[in-house]
Order: C-alpha cells, then structure tokens, then sequence
C-alpha cells in the first residue's frame, strides 16, 4: 500500500478524486485500481506543518535579546512541529508508521518549497520508506493519473531539497541575528520597536524608501511650452514649439517672445515621417506577470492575485500559478485545441473565433522547452468552467488566463506612427506627433488601455505652407517620480538587477530573477505591510518612517544591496543543480554575520536621524504601557493619542467622542509634532508639500472650532 501526501487538504481531496475512495479522519482511503491494486492511503499537510525552532530551544541564554547573545548560530538546526498543526502531523505519522504501507509518494507543490514541506514532515516523523514523488503542473483528472503512472524517484528532487532547507536555514540566521541586532540598537536611539531585517525584505525595502525620499527631495519648477494650431490649405492640426528636442523653456517671458513672434506668421511643413510599428501580442503569463497585469487592470493586491490562482489550480482549472515561465512544451501545445473549442462554446469568447492562427504549435514564442523550468507558463485547462459558478475575482482571473492564450493566436497589432515638423516663419520649429492604428489584431482580445494620446494627423505634404492660427503659451511643472504600486513592487523585485553596477552580478541577478521567488514575493511584501514599514493608500507604496530610520542603520551594508542577493541565489541555485555544499553555504552565512555584527555595533553611535523622520516615527505596541497624550482633545478634553494610522481621542469607548486626524492628509505624513502644536495651539506650523490635483501646495492645519481644516485651500478634511 502506498501513502500519498499532498501540501494542502483541497489538493489531497483533488489528487483522491479520481479514483474511487473512502473518507477518514485525515486522510482519504483510495481502494484498489489500476494504479495502485493494493490501494493507497491520500493525507495532507496544512502547508508548513514544520518550522524551525525558536533560539531558546538550542540555549536558554538565547532567549535574552541582548548584544551579548550574539551571533547566534546553532550548530545543528532543528524543525519542530508547529502546534496548532500538531494534529494533522499525528495522522500522517501514524499512516506513514502503518506496517502496510511500504511506500510513500511525496505529493506537494511541484516546486522547491514544496519538496521541503514534505520531507521535513516526513524527517521528523522518522519515516525511511521508500519515496516516489509526483511532480505535475495542474490538477485535471488526466493530468493527476499521468504523473502517478511517471513517478519520480526520490533521487531525482533531491538537491532541490537541500536547496530549499539551506535557504530556510540561512535565512533563519539573518533575519535573527540583524533583526535582534538592528531592534537592540535602534532602541539605544530611542527607537523603541521590534526592526524585522531579511535577506530579501530588507534590500526590496531599500529600494522602496529610496524612492520616497526621491520623490520628498524633489522640488517642483515650473516651465513653459508653447503651441501653435496651424492652416495648411485647410488641413488642420496642431504642435509643440521645440529646439534641439527640447520643448521646456524656463522663463514665462521668453516663451511669451516665441508665442508672439510665430502669431500669424507663415508656416511650411519642413518634413514629414511616418514609421508603421508591429507589436506582437504578450507573452503568456507567468506569476509575476499576472500579479503586475491584475494590480493594473483591478487593484488585486499580489497576495490577492495569488491566492485566487491558487483556489482555480486547486479546482484543476488552471495550471501551476507559481510558475516563473512564459512559455510552454511542444506537449502542452498539443491541448491547445481542445482547451480553445471549449472556450469557443463561451458567449463572452464566442466572438473572437474562428482564431485567425491556427495553431501556434510550432511558434518559439510561446512554445519553447528550453525555457521552461519546473513549470510551463499559467494556462487554463482543458477542465474549462461554467463561468457563473465562479466568484467575480476567480472570473477576472480566469478572464485573464483565458484571453491570453487566445491573444496567442491572433496577428501582430500594428499602427502608424507619424511626426510632422512645422517651419513658423523659416525660424521656430514645431513638432508635431500622431498616430493610426492601421491593423487592431491582438488588441481585439487583450483591450489595452491607452498611455498615449496623440491625435490622427492629416495628411500634409514636405513644402506645403500655410498659416499660424493661434500661438500660445502654456505654463506646467515638473514632477515627482511616480509611487510604486503593489504590482509595480512585484516587478521592481524581479528586475531589482538593473540596480546593480556590477555586471556580472547583474547577470546572475537577472538569471535568478530579482529578489525572492514567483511563490515569495508576494508574501514578502505582505510581511512589509504587517511589520509597518511600507503603507499601501490607493494602490499607491509609502515608505513609513520606520522603515526609512532601518534602511538608513542598514545604510552601506550588503543586507540592504540586491548585490548579495545575486550572490546568495547563484549559491543556492548551484545547490539544486549538485554543485555546492549546504554545510560551506551556511558557514560563509555565519561568517558574514559575525562581520556585520561587529561593523554595525562598532559604527551605531554615529546613526543620526532628521528631526522629521525622529518625529514622525510610530513605536511598536508595548504590553503593559500606556499610549502617551499627545494633548488634550479639541471636543471632549481627553488625552488624544497615536492610534497607528491616525491620531484620535482616547475617549472614543468611554463618550463615543469622535476626534480623528488621519495620518495622512493629500499626501503628506501629518506628524506628532503638527498634533502637538495644533492641540496646543490651534494651529500647525507651515506644513510643506500638500498635493492636489498634480499641483503641490503648503499650509497649516487649524481647528476652526469643530472641524480640522486646511487653512489656505480651503478643503475640509
């Protein structure tokens, strides 16, 4: 009898599913077939049922969090049981110790993370039988009978085992030495919080707190442009007054000069381009890629995005969502067919059919076997839904999953692209751009919204003259580089190279694709969200001010760099091909801690932080201490506090007093010292940097007597 286990219950029931069975406490009992004449027994893990133990358990003395303590480096590391999953560990233990059973089939996530679930589970419940592993990309009947009849051997996974432990181990030593290091100092500066740091959290945060202090050292200049609408033999059209590809001009007095030089002057177009441009369809998806397109098209959140995949795989509708691939095998392909007539029977598909290609069987662009790793890209199954059965998150996913292998099979979008240069008086030059769309091929199935807005030209000829309708000066200012969001967050990992100076590394970087994995990233950027180093308003990243005073004590060192992540990755991709040592990866961790542990404790007393970022600073919630009164409240009188993302009245339970000033107000972090000064007072000092409608303003916040209000805008908060 053989034991199968799976990552999760819906897959162990799905893995079940096709065969005929009996439901236990558990575990499901598969009866004899085919595939397994003495039968099996189907079980689950609840993910990670393992985790690795707590510094305590290796030395009492390392409970303390106290620079003394460190590095801490246990000589053998150990996974325990995690105890509201203890359980579940119980009954595979007991299946895997049954005397019948003389096999067991590793049956997680066809990946890395999945080969450690499993066989932690099975190390600490001290079983030694002979394991087989299934390793497949989607969870369809057909699919699930394939890969138990092609069983691996163990053999096979095994590195990718190591890999995965090695990983979790050093990990385990960073993320406890810096986090122990950096909170302890940091409170030394009276920063009193808990500072999570991690190999790929900390670098990921780097990047963005790097950016929000571009976009808060960035000072507004205004510009002008001048346009002019043109006459050519009754062709109309308009343009941008340019000189040297250069169309901003820096004093109102010499735009205004230029405005009324060219008014009613004669006009002669100087030349005429025209550029036809072919943009195939995309790629298909990978997870990174849907997670980006999802943020896009409806604010999903990556975590979001991934979890409602994960649901649609689990069901066998989809394939594998944590795949980092965009392409297919030739034996993938082969189900195209069958997958696309079912989505023909589909209204909202029905109207892209007949496909105007074929079969895209032979096309390197999507079916390529090189590039695909572990898993082939995110396609639908030929287990092709009702769509109504499906939630409205599931349906958009779906929709996506769907619409992209159909773009497949669609031609090139084409348009054209055309730049006129108008001549104002044999002096001013003026360009002017356009564009037509001349064939709408994949466009038709993947609708994209439209970044530009240039209008259809008409069609002039070199030579042709006529004459300036109206010049006139338009007055803008530059801006501040844009805010990340969430989706944006998912590709600055995966091209966190283009960061890197070093070539080479740059290479390795952009090989092992960016910081974390397809199944990591968007956990970690949820870890940033809970441990309040990043807020996400409006699908729009901030950077608090507790994460710019760690990035700031990171500073230079190499946790803060995608450099030492390239180097770690290529490491421990050389551990899952064989070709490196888990034992000299962990010493060269150790090693690297016991360096930054001496750097950074010999170099922390020279960490100074600006008053603002001092004063905007949060600190962590503390058991058994009182939150401090900032001032007395402008309705009720009672001690008004800092509440996490606003600042509020502490007698909201006892009086139902509703006080409340959001932390942030057009864009701006609204700090304690602006509350202590408007509870005191009435009135903030000048506040710089307020937004609106692309337009940055300062003020003061004042309390006119029941409401706060921005003074000089007169916009009610």
């Amino acid at each position: 009898m053989k034991l199968i286990i799976a990552e999760k219950p819906d897959q162990g029931r799905t893995l079940a599913s096709v065969f005929k069975t009996k439901k236990r406490d558990g575990f499901i009992e598969i009866l004899p077939n085919e595939l397994f004449p003495a039968g099996a027994y189907a079980t689950w893990a609840i993910g990670h049922l393992t985790e690795l133990s707590a510094p305590e358990r290796y030395n009492s003395q390392w409970k303390k969090w106290s620079l003394e303590t460190l590095p801490i480096i246990p000589g053998q590391f150990q996974y325990e049981v995690v105890k509201s999953k203890a359980k579940q560990f119980s009954v595979i233990k007991k299946l895997a110790m049954d005397p019948k059973v003389t096999e067991v089939i590793h049956a997680g996530d066809a990946g890395r993370e999945g080969e450690l679930i499993i066989r932690n589970i099975l190390r600490l419940a001290g079983c030694s039988k002979p394991m087989k592993r299934l390793w497949i990309s989607s969870l369809t009947p057909q699919a699930i009978k394939d890969g138990f009849a092609k069983l691996l051997s163990e053999a096979d996974t095994r590195n990718l085992y190591y890999e995965a432990y090695t990983r979790a181990c050093a990990d385990w030593v960073v993320g406890m030495n810096a986090s122990r290091l950096y909170t302890i100092l940091l409170k030394q500066k009276g920063f009193s919080d808990v500072f999570s740091v991690g190999r790929v959290q900390t670098p990921t945060l780097a990047l963005i707190v790097k950016r929000e202090l571009e976009i808060e050292s960035f000072v507004s200049e205004p510009f002008w442009e001048v346009h002019a609408n043109f006459n050519i033999k009754g062709k109309k059209y308009s343009g941008k007054w340019e000189k040297d590809g250069e169309s901003r001009i820096t004093t109102k007095e010499m735009a205004e000069k230029i405005a009324a030089f060219c008014s009613g002057k004669q006009a002669e177009v100087a030349d005429v381009k025209s550029e036809k441009k072919e943009f195939l369809p995309p790629l298909l998806y990978n997870l990174s890629a849907i997670q980006a397109e999802a943020n896009k098209r409806f604010k999903f959140s990556p975590k979001k995005t991934l979890d409602v995949l994960q649901g649609l795989y689990q069901r066998g509708i989809i394939s594998y969502p944590r795949s980092d691939s965009r392409y297919v095998t030739p034996g993938e392909a082969q189900g195209f067919p069958v997958i696309l007539k079912k989505l023909q029977a589909i209204p909202a598909y029905g109207e892209l059919f007949p496909l105007p290609i074929e079969s895209i069987g032979s096309n390197k662009r999507y079916v390529n076997e090189k590039k695909v790793t572990d898993h082939y890209a995110i396609i639908p199954t030929e287990q092709v839904p009702n769509l109504d059965r499906l939630s409205a998150d599931e349906q958009k996913m779906y929709d996506l999953l769907a619409r992209s292998l159909i773009a497949a099979h669609y031609p090139a979008s084409t348009a054209e692209y055309t730049t006129i240069t108008t001549l104002v008086d044999g002096r001013a030059e003026f360009v002017s751009k356009g564009k037509v769309q001349l064939e709408e091929g994949w466009r038709k199935v993947l609708p994209q919204k439209e970044t530009d807005k240039d209008p259809v030209l008409p069609a002039v000829e070199k030579g042709e003259s006529g004459d300036v309708v109206k010049a006139e000066v338009k007055e803008s200012k530059t801006q501040p580089p844009k805010r990340y969001t969430e989706g944006q967050l998912i590709t600055l990992m995966k091209t966190a190279g283009k960061h890197v100076d070093d070539k080479e590394l740059e290479k390795v970087l952009m090989k092992t694709e960016g910081l974390g994995t397809e199944a990591t990233r968007a956990g970690i950027i949820t870890m940033l969200k809970d441990r309040a180093y990043i807020e996400v308003r409006k699908n729009l990243v901030y950077a608090t001010a507790k994460a710019k005073i760690l990035v700031e004590a990171v500073g230079e060192q190499v946790l803060a760099s995608p450099e030492m992540t390239a180097k770690w990755e290529q490491r421990l991709h050389e551990i899952g091909e064989g070709n490196f040592s888990p034992k000299q990866f962990i010493d060269q961790t150790g090693k690297m801690v016991h360096h930054l542990i001496a750097e950074t404790a010999e170099k922390h007393s020279a960490w100074s932080f600006g008053q603002q970022i001092t004063d905007a600073f949060v600190p962590g919630k503390q058991k058994g201490k009182r939150s401090t009164s900032l001032g007395p409240c402008k309705k009720c009188g009672g001690p008004v506090v800092d509440k996490g993302t606003f600042y509020g009245c502490s007698n909201y339970r006892k009086s139902n007093c509703d006080f409340t000033i959001s932390k942030n107000i057009l864009g701006k972090s609204i700090t304690q010292k602006n509350i202590k000064s408007l509870l005191k007072t009435g009135s903030t000092e000048m506040i710089e940097g307020f937004t609106s409608k692309d337009r940055t303003f300062d003020a003061r916040l004042v309390w006119d007597g029941e409401k706060v209000k921005i003074d000089i805008a007169k916009q009610q908060i």
